[in-house]
Protein backbone atom coordinates (compact mmCIF):
# COMPACT_ATOMS: atom_id res chain seq x y z
CA UNK A 1 0.00 0.00 0.00
CA UNK A 2 2.74 2.12 1.04
CA UNK A 3 4.85 1.89 -2.51
CA UNK A 4 1.69 2.29 -4.40
CA UNK A 5 0.81 5.62 -2.29
CA UNK A 6 4.35 6.60 -3.48
CA UNK A 7 3.54 5.89 -7.14
CA UNK A 8 0.33 7.74 -7.16
CA UNK A 9 1.61 10.70 -5.18
CA UNK A 10 5.00 11.75 -6.37
CA UNK A 11 5.46 15.09 -4.35
CA UNK A 12 7.55 16.20 -1.20
CA UNK A 13 6.18 18.12 1.62
CA UNK A 14 5.92 21.48 -0.09
CA UNK A 15 3.30 20.64 -2.61
CA UNK A 16 1.27 18.16 -1.43
CA UNK A 17 -1.64 16.68 -3.97
CA UNK A 18 -5.18 17.95 -3.44
CA UNK A 19 -6.24 15.06 -1.04
CA UNK A 20 -3.44 15.42 1.11
CA UNK A 21 -3.70 19.03 1.44
CA UNK A 22 -7.37 18.64 2.74
CA UNK A 23 -6.97 15.57 5.19
CA UNK A 24 -3.81 17.58 6.92
CA UNK A 25 -5.97 20.53 7.05
CA UNK A 26 -8.59 18.80 8.80
CA UNK A 27 -5.98 17.21 10.79
CA UNK A 28 -4.55 20.12 11.42
CA UNK A 29 -7.79 22.31 12.96
CA UNK A 30 -9.20 19.44 14.88
CA UNK A 31 -5.80 17.80 15.98
CA UNK A 32 -6.45 14.53 15.03
CA UNK A 33 -7.95 12.43 12.12
CA UNK A 34 -9.06 8.52 12.24
CA UNK A 35 -6.60 6.28 10.53
CA UNK A 36 -9.32 5.61 7.44
CA UNK A 37 -9.21 9.40 6.56
CA UNK A 38 -5.77 9.13 5.66
CA UNK A 39 -6.17 5.44 3.31
CA UNK A 40 -6.49 7.21 0.25
CA UNK A 41 -3.62 9.23 0.79
CA UNK A 42 -0.67 7.25 1.90
CA UNK A 43 1.59 10.22 0.71
CA UNK A 44 1.26 12.07 4.62
CA UNK A 45 2.96 9.25 6.53
CA UNK A 46 5.48 8.88 3.45
CA UNK A 47 6.64 12.25 4.53
CA UNK A 48 5.45 11.84 8.34
CA UNK A 49 3.15 14.67 8.14
CA UNK A 50 0.88 12.20 10.34
CA UNK A 51 1.76 9.99 12.91
CA UNK A 52 -0.43 7.54 15.03
CA UNK A 53 -1.91 8.97 17.94
CA UNK A 54 -0.03 7.49 21.31
CA UNK A 55 -3.59 7.57 22.94
CA UNK A 56 -5.50 6.02 19.96
CA UNK A 57 -3.60 4.68 17.56
CA UNK A 58 -6.79 4.43 15.45
CA UNK A 59 -6.09 7.71 14.79
CA UNK A 60 -3.36 9.85 13.61
CA UNK A 61 -2.13 13.23 14.60
CA UNK A 62 -0.39 15.53 12.47
CA UNK A 63 3.31 17.20 12.63
CA UNK A 64 3.33 20.47 13.90
CA UNK A 65 3.42 22.38 10.61
CA UNK A 66 6.29 25.05 12.03
CA UNK A 67 8.54 21.40 12.36
CA UNK A 68 7.32 20.80 8.30
CA UNK A 69 8.44 24.53 7.54
CA UNK A 70 11.67 23.77 9.34
CA UNK A 71 12.19 20.46 8.11
CA UNK A 72 11.56 21.92 4.57
CA UNK A 73 14.16 25.12 5.07
CA UNK A 74 16.59 22.97 6.61
CA UNK A 75 16.84 20.75 3.32
CA UNK A 76 17.53 23.85 0.91
CA UNK A 77 19.44 25.30 3.64
CA UNK A 78 22.02 22.43 3.28
CA UNK A 79 21.51 21.88 -0.44
CA UNK A 80 23.10 25.66 -1.09
CA UNK A 81 25.88 24.55 1.75
CA UNK A 82 26.36 21.93 -0.65
CA UNK A 83 27.06 24.47 -3.35
CA UNK A 84 29.40 26.37 -1.37
CA UNK A 85 31.44 23.88 -0.37
CA UNK A 86 31.60 22.83 -4.32
CA UNK A 87 32.46 26.09 -5.25
CA UNK A 88 35.06 26.35 -2.77
CA UNK A 89 36.87 23.19 -3.95
CA UNK A 90 36.86 24.22 -7.28
CA UNK A 91 38.21 27.50 -6.46
CA UNK A 92 41.10 25.74 -4.11
CA UNK A 93 41.82 23.35 -6.98
CA UNK A 94 42.39 26.25 -9.60
CA UNK A 95 44.43 28.18 -7.22
CA UNK A 96 46.74 25.10 -6.76
CA UNK A 97 46.94 24.82 -10.68
CA UNK A 98 47.47 29.06 -10.96
CA UNK A 99 50.58 28.65 -8.08
CA UNK A 100 52.60 26.18 -10.37
CA UNK A 101 54.81 29.61 -11.22
CA UNK A 102 57.70 28.80 -13.88
CA UNK A 103 55.24 26.36 -15.88
CA UNK A 104 52.24 28.31 -16.12
CA UNK A 105 54.63 31.33 -17.17
CA UNK A 106 55.85 28.83 -19.54
CA UNK A 107 52.72 27.81 -21.31
CA UNK A 108 50.86 31.09 -21.17
CA UNK A 109 51.11 31.73 -24.59
CA UNK A 110 49.75 28.17 -25.82
CA UNK A 111 46.94 28.85 -23.35
CA UNK A 112 45.25 32.30 -24.24
CA UNK A 113 42.53 30.36 -26.37
CA UNK A 114 41.87 28.02 -24.00
CA UNK A 115 38.61 27.25 -22.03
CA UNK A 116 40.89 28.56 -18.35
CA UNK A 117 43.14 31.52 -18.53
CA UNK A 118 44.75 32.64 -15.71
CA UNK A 119 44.95 36.50 -15.32
CA UNK A 120 48.08 37.93 -13.18
CA UNK A 121 48.02 41.62 -12.25
CA UNK A 122 45.45 43.81 -11.95
CA UNK A 123 46.09 45.58 -15.24
CA UNK A 124 45.31 42.08 -17.15
CA UNK A 125 42.32 41.59 -15.16
CA UNK A 126 41.04 45.18 -15.39
CA UNK A 127 41.77 44.84 -19.70
CA UNK A 128 40.06 41.31 -19.69
CA UNK A 129 37.01 42.49 -17.73
CA UNK A 130 36.51 45.49 -20.34
CA UNK A 131 36.76 42.86 -23.24
CA UNK A 132 33.69 41.15 -21.52
CA UNK A 133 32.21 44.19 -20.89
CA UNK A 134 31.75 45.08 -24.75
CA UNK A 135 31.09 42.10 -25.93
CA UNK A 136 28.03 41.87 -23.58
CA UNK A 137 24.79 42.03 -24.90
CA UNK A 138 22.24 40.86 -22.99
CA UNK A 139 22.91 39.91 -18.94
CA UNK A 140 25.48 40.40 -15.90
CA UNK A 141 25.38 38.23 -12.53
CA UNK A 142 27.55 39.37 -10.06
CA UNK A 143 28.37 38.19 -6.24
CA UNK A 144 29.88 40.59 -4.03
CA UNK A 145 31.07 39.61 -0.45
CA UNK A 146 32.30 41.72 2.16
CA UNK A 147 30.49 44.09 3.94
CA UNK A 148 29.69 47.66 3.06
CA UNK A 149 30.94 48.66 -0.40
CA UNK A 150 33.05 51.59 -0.47
CA UNK A 151 33.15 54.15 -2.68
CA UNK A 152 35.82 54.00 -4.63
CA UNK A 153 35.47 50.22 -5.49
CA UNK A 154 32.14 51.23 -6.73
CA UNK A 155 33.46 53.83 -8.77
CA UNK A 156 36.31 52.08 -10.47
CA UNK A 157 33.81 50.04 -12.04
CA UNK A 158 31.24 52.26 -12.48
CA UNK A 159 32.23 53.12 -16.36
CA UNK A 160 31.83 49.54 -17.00
CA UNK A 161 28.21 49.53 -15.56
CA UNK A 162 27.05 52.79 -17.36
CA UNK A 163 28.34 51.41 -20.71
CA UNK A 164 26.25 48.07 -20.12
CA UNK A 165 23.30 49.94 -19.02
CA UNK A 166 23.26 51.79 -22.53
CA UNK A 167 23.41 49.04 -24.15
CA UNK A 168 19.38 47.83 -22.21
CA UNK A 169 21.80 44.80 -20.43
CA UNK A 170 20.35 43.78 -17.24
CA UNK A 171 21.99 43.23 -14.05
CA UNK A 172 21.59 41.20 -11.19
CA UNK A 173 23.66 41.55 -7.90
CA UNK A 174 23.88 39.52 -4.90
CA UNK A 175 25.58 41.07 -1.78
CA UNK A 176 25.60 40.14 2.28
CA UNK A 177 23.14 41.78 4.03
CA UNK A 178 25.62 43.95 5.51
CA UNK A 179 25.70 46.39 2.39
CA UNK A 180 22.41 47.38 2.89
CA UNK A 181 24.07 50.05 5.07
CA UNK A 182 26.59 51.66 2.79
CA UNK A 183 25.46 54.93 1.63
CA UNK A 184 27.86 54.30 -1.90
CA UNK A 185 25.70 51.49 -2.53
CA UNK A 186 22.24 53.39 -2.82
CA UNK A 187 23.45 55.67 -4.40
CA UNK A 188 24.66 53.82 -6.86
CA UNK A 189 21.84 51.59 -7.28
CA UNK A 190 19.86 55.00 -7.81
CA UNK A 191 21.97 55.90 -10.77
CA UNK A 192 21.68 52.76 -12.53
CA UNK A 193 18.00 52.46 -12.11
CA UNK A 194 16.18 49.69 -12.91
CA UNK A 195 18.68 48.14 -15.17
CA UNK A 196 19.99 46.45 -11.41
CA UNK A 197 18.27 44.53 -9.37
CA UNK A 198 20.04 44.25 -5.87
CA UNK A 199 19.23 40.88 -3.63
CA UNK A 200 20.84 40.28 -0.10
CA UNK A 201 22.15 36.76 1.88
CA UNK A 202 23.33 36.41 5.46
CA UNK A 203 26.52 35.62 3.54
CA UNK A 204 27.49 34.60 -0.15
CA UNK A 205 29.90 32.34 -1.93
CA UNK A 206 33.29 34.35 -2.91
CA UNK A 207 33.57 36.95 -5.92
CA UNK A 208 31.97 36.45 -8.38
CA UNK A 209 30.67 38.11 -12.43
CA UNK A 210 29.03 36.92 -15.30
CA UNK A 211 28.76 37.75 -18.40
CA UNK A 212 25.96 36.66 -20.95
CA UNK A 213 26.58 33.07 -19.28
CA UNK A 214 29.26 32.36 -21.31
CA UNK A 215 32.65 33.79 -19.49
CA UNK A 216 33.20 33.74 -15.94
CA UNK A 217 35.67 35.76 -13.46
CA UNK A 218 36.65 34.31 -10.00
CA UNK A 219 39.81 35.04 -7.99
CA UNK A 220 42.20 32.84 -8.04
CA UNK A 221 44.20 33.80 -5.08
CA UNK A 222 43.66 35.78 -1.59
CA UNK A 223 44.60 39.56 -2.13
CA UNK A 224 42.28 38.99 -5.52
CA UNK A 225 44.96 39.88 -7.97
CA UNK A 226 45.14 37.15 -9.69
CA UNK A 227 41.65 36.10 -11.78
CA UNK A 228 40.81 33.07 -14.00
CA UNK A 229 38.65 33.86 -16.47
CA UNK A 230 36.02 30.93 -17.54
CA UNK A 231 34.83 30.33 -20.48
CA UNK A 232 34.11 26.39 -20.46
CA UNK A 233 30.41 25.87 -20.48
CA UNK A 234 30.03 22.69 -18.06
CA UNK A 235 31.90 25.26 -15.47
CA UNK A 236 30.35 28.91 -16.04
CA UNK A 237 27.13 26.41 -16.50
CA UNK A 238 27.56 25.55 -12.84
CA UNK A 239 28.51 28.34 -11.88
CA UNK A 240 25.11 29.75 -13.07
CA UNK A 241 23.00 27.56 -10.82
CA UNK A 242 24.75 28.38 -8.26
CA UNK A 243 24.30 31.67 -8.59
CA UNK A 244 20.52 31.20 -9.33
CA UNK A 245 19.78 29.05 -6.60
CA UNK A 246 21.34 31.61 -4.09
CA UNK A 247 19.58 34.54 -6.08
CA UNK A 248 15.77 32.81 -5.04
CA UNK A 249 17.03 32.49 -1.30
CA UNK A 250 17.92 36.01 -1.29
CA UNK A 251 15.89 38.90 -0.44
CA UNK A 252 15.28 41.78 -2.28
CA UNK A 253 17.14 45.22 -1.50
CA UNK A 254 14.16 47.08 -1.34
CA UNK A 255 12.04 44.61 1.39
CA UNK A 256 13.24 44.67 5.11
CA UNK A 257 14.98 41.67 6.50
CA UNK A 258 12.41 39.60 8.45
CA UNK A 259 12.32 38.93 11.89
CA UNK A 260 14.11 36.60 13.92
CA UNK A 261 10.71 35.84 15.88
CA UNK A 262 12.79 35.81 18.94
CA UNK A 263 12.26 39.24 20.92
CA UNK A 264 15.43 40.80 21.89
CA UNK A 265 17.33 39.01 18.78
CA UNK A 266 18.63 41.12 15.62
CA UNK A 267 18.42 39.32 12.19
CA UNK A 268 22.64 39.52 12.17
CA UNK A 269 22.73 38.24 15.69
CA UNK A 270 20.63 34.95 14.39
CA UNK A 271 22.95 34.83 11.71
CA UNK A 272 25.88 35.15 14.35
CA UNK A 273 24.14 32.45 16.25
CA UNK A 274 24.07 30.04 13.58
CA UNK A 275 27.75 30.27 12.70
CA UNK A 276 28.87 29.68 16.46
CA UNK A 277 26.76 26.80 16.70
CA UNK A 278 28.98 24.85 13.70
CA UNK A 279 31.77 25.89 15.83
CA UNK A 280 33.20 28.82 13.77
CA UNK A 281 35.92 31.29 15.26
CA UNK A 282 34.97 35.07 15.96
CA UNK A 283 37.53 36.03 12.69
CA UNK A 284 35.44 33.54 10.62
CA UNK A 285 31.97 34.75 11.74
CA UNK A 286 33.18 38.26 10.60
CA UNK A 287 34.43 37.28 7.25
CA UNK A 288 31.45 35.60 6.14
CA UNK A 289 29.18 38.19 7.44
CA UNK A 290 31.33 40.96 6.21
CA UNK A 291 31.91 42.64 9.24
CA UNK A 292 34.69 43.57 11.40
CA UNK A 293 35.87 40.82 14.18
CA UNK A 294 35.15 43.94 16.87
CA UNK A 295 31.49 44.36 15.59
CA UNK A 296 30.77 40.38 15.72
CA UNK A 297 32.31 40.26 18.76
CA UNK A 298 29.88 42.71 20.12
CA UNK A 299 26.92 41.20 18.76
CA UNK A 300 28.34 37.97 20.46
CA UNK A 301 28.49 39.98 23.94
CA UNK A 302 24.56 41.15 23.13
CA UNK A 303 23.92 37.88 22.30
CA UNK A 304 25.21 36.10 25.76
CA UNK A 305 23.38 39.12 27.53
CA UNK A 306 19.78 38.84 25.72
CA UNK A 307 20.08 35.21 25.93
CA UNK A 308 21.28 34.83 29.70
CA UNK A 309 24.67 33.44 29.34
CA UNK A 310 27.53 33.93 31.17
CA UNK A 311 29.91 31.59 29.59
CA UNK A 312 30.86 31.07 25.92
CA UNK A 313 29.93 27.37 26.35
CA UNK A 314 26.44 28.14 27.97
CA UNK A 315 26.12 30.79 25.20
CA UNK A 316 26.22 27.00 22.80
CA UNK A 317 23.76 25.65 25.02
CA UNK A 318 21.38 28.81 25.24
CA UNK A 319 21.84 29.08 21.11
CA UNK A 320 20.43 25.25 20.76
CA UNK A 321 17.67 25.78 23.54
CA UNK A 322 16.06 28.97 21.72
CA UNK A 323 16.65 27.20 17.93
CA UNK A 324 19.11 29.84 17.25
CA UNK A 325 21.63 26.90 15.66
CA UNK A 326 19.30 26.11 12.44
CA UNK A 327 19.48 28.70 8.90
CA UNK A 328 17.79 32.06 9.30
CA UNK A 329 14.46 31.48 8.55
CA UNK A 330 13.59 28.67 10.80
CA UNK A 331 12.47 28.55 14.34
CA UNK A 332 13.59 26.32 17.33
CA UNK A 333 12.08 23.32 18.99
CA UNK A 334 12.09 24.29 22.32
CA UNK A 335 10.26 28.26 22.89
CA UNK A 336 12.96 30.25 25.17
CA UNK A 337 12.21 32.69 28.05
CA UNK A 338 14.90 35.43 27.51
CA UNK A 339 16.02 36.75 30.36
CA UNK A 340 16.75 40.48 31.03
CA UNK A 341 32.92 47.13 -6.08
CA UNK A 342 36.96 47.50 -8.05
CA UNK A 343 38.90 46.03 -10.26
CA UNK A 344 39.73 43.11 -7.94
CA UNK A 345 37.14 41.26 -9.74
CA UNK A 346 34.65 43.40 -8.49
CA UNK A 347 32.73 45.99 -10.40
Amino acid sequence: MAGRGTQEHPHGADRLCEAGDRVYSRAVRRGRVPRRDADPVPCLLELALLHPDPDDMDYLVPTAPQEVMTRLLRGMYEEVSESHRRVGSAVAAFERYAGLGSRVQQHRAAAEGTAIRVLDGLSRIQAAMDEATEACRAEVLTVQPGGIRREHELSEGLHRALALRGRGVRMRDLYTHVARHGQGLLNYLELMGDAVEARTLDEVIDRLILFDRTVAFIPANADRTMALELRHPALVEYLVTVFERLWRLAIPLTAPLPDTGIEGISHRERSIAALLAEGHQDAVIAERLGISVRTCRAHIARLSETLGAASRTQLGVRIAQAGLDGPPGTSGPVPLSVPGQGSRIAR
